[in-house]
């Protein structure tokens, strides 16, 4: 799911155990406007780098940079939909992929802080048809903090779904196909049970279909108008909707929803095409604006969404990731990168930084939550093939300072 070219899977996704280190949210006092970066101003560096990649056809997509939720710097490059000349602009949604998959966690919260479930209780609590050693044994917290010990199969991904129940019951029989392969407590890579269970938790508990009820409690609540799980057909026909282009054989791109034939070629989602999925999985994806997302930052940090403990406990940290290749396997440029519910964190010269990307192919999504600053970075994307890492690190070098 996270696949677009130069996105490195371990980079953006490594989750890890237990344990907690409370980070703060998004609080900072008002800046003046001579106090921003100059690298966030517009005409600074950051701009113009971003300029410069869609000046070369390098990037199709919109960028955001808010602080205290004010926007600061906003740019759009390229169509959204190439058939209708349709630019993409602030009021496009584009497909987040993995970048979507925080909402789950947070709707697991919600209902934790209502007392309607517990971080404790085991899958077998809530749901049926897993094997025993899932069943009595992984907890939310496994499942939430990336810890679960769980394998699950490669999906079809050349299946075509035709509705929204279809999606559903191949999720929820596709997460019963897991497997322990180590004991609940070992950080587990980017396991596809993760998400589906705690998804599947949602709607037994709330008694809503995952999406209706993330629409409802927490896109709704958070202001996030542009922001939905749209079908197939609203990807076909809304003009608010970024088509995706992803890469196929020989070099080219074509437009994934309008061409369900078509595969794409990259080695990280050979032969996927997110079109085929009618509605992205219960638990993933999703479209969003930039400002929207920007809204949820706020959400989160405000207690719209969360009341401040849980907040915390959304974003805190837990065991350490471990230096690979170099690098930190999920905050790019961290001092110490950590696991936390759904999404990595980790200390950005001084700072904390949260953060969740994502890739499909013919579209890729980052936001980035600078807690300590109050700044908030968005970069979407409907291509498969733009330099998100370096984009990333450019964000944070204007926001920080640092690349």
């Amino acid at each position: 799911m996270d696949s677009a070219r130069g996105i490195d899977r371990r980079t953006l996704l490594g989750l890890a155990a237990a344990g907690a280190v409370a980070a703060p949210l998004i609080g900072a006092p008002p800046a003046n406007a001579d106090d921003t970066p100059p690298g966030c101003r517009p005409g600074g560096a950051y701009d113009r780098y971003v300029a410069d990649l869609a000046a070369r056809d390098e990037f199709s997509g919109v960028v955001m940079l808010a602080h205290n939720g004010r926007t600061v710097l906003s740019r759009s490059y390229g169509l959204a939909d190439r058939e209708r000349g349709i630019p993409n602009h602030e009021g496009i949604a584009f497909n987040l992929s993995s970048a979507g998959k925080p909402f789950g966690p947070v709707a697991i919260l919600q209902l934790a802080q209502q007392g309607r479930l517990h971080l404790f209780d085991t899958v077998g609590t809530h749901l049926s048809g897993f094997a025993p050693e899932i069943a009595d044994r992984v907890t939310l917290h496994h499942l939430l903090s990336g810890t679960s010990g769980l394998d699950t199969p490669d999906e079809d991904v050349h299946r075509i779904f035709t509705s929204r129940d279809e999606v559903r019951a191949y999720n929820r029989q596709w997460a019963r196909s897991s497997k322990a392969v180590a004991p609940p407590g070992t950080p587990t890579d980017h396991s596809g049970a993760e998400v589906a269970i705690p998804a599947e938790i949602v709607e037994v508990v709330s008694g809503m279909s995952y999406w209706d009820y993330v629409e409802q409690n927490i896109f709704r609540r958070a202001g996030m108008t542009g922001t939905g799980f749209y079908t197939r057909p609203q990807w076909l026909t809304d003009p608010h909707i970024a088509h995706a282009y992803m890469t196929v054989a020989g070099g080219g791109r074509v437009d994934a929803v309008r061409n369900l034939d078509q595969d794409c070629s990259s080695p990280l989602s050979l032969g996927k095409n997110p079109g085929r999925a009618f509605i992205d999985a219960p638990g993933d994806g999703g479209f969003a604006t930039a400002p929207d997302l920007v809204r949820f930052a706020r959400a989160l940090g405000d207690g719209t969404l969360l009341s401040k403990p849980y907040a915390d406990l959304f974003t805190g940290a837990k065991i350490p990731h471990v230096p690979q290749g170099g690098g930190f396997r999920a905050v790019a440029s961290a001092d110490a990168s950590f696991g936390a519910y759904g999404l990595p964190v980790g200390i950005v010269n001084g700072q904390w930084v949260y953060e969740r990307a994502g890739g499909n192919p013919g579209s890729g999504a980052n936001w980035r939550i600078y807690a300590d600053s109050g700044w908030v970075g968005v970069i979407l994307g409907n291509r498969d093939d733009f330099p998100l890492q370096d984009m990333i690190a450019r964000e944070t070098q204007a926001v920080l300072g640092r690349g």
